[in-house]
């Protein structure tokens, strides 16, 4: 049987995957990411290293699953923010 604590810890893992994907599919269809904050994204993205360290170091697995795949999202935006920041630019007169 799966514990209160997992069940905390899975809800939490599922919000902070999922909270990247809205912010991606605006910036993807928009072809805009001028409103995302480029520092804020380098902390996220830092941040989560720094946990999927934790998680690898400490073996929780849980911890560093769920942070992995929230880098790559946090990171998916960064590198959209890089693509059509220097695509926009590329083509102003």
């Amino acid at each position: 049987m799966i514990s209160l604590a997992d069940m905390v810890g899975t809800g939490a893992a599922l919000c902070s995957m999922t909270s990247f994907v809205p912010q991606i599919v605006k910036i993807w269809r928009e072809r805009d990411a001028s409103s995302v904050s480029l520092r804020m994204y380098a902390v996220t993205v830092t941040g989560f290293s720094l946990w999927i360290a934790y998680g690898v170091m400490s073996e929780s697995w849980p911890v560093a699953a769920s942070n992995a795949v929230c880098l790559a999202l946090s990171a998916t935006i960064l590198t959209l923010k890089w693509r059509f920041s220097h695509g926009t630019a590329a083509t102003a007169p």
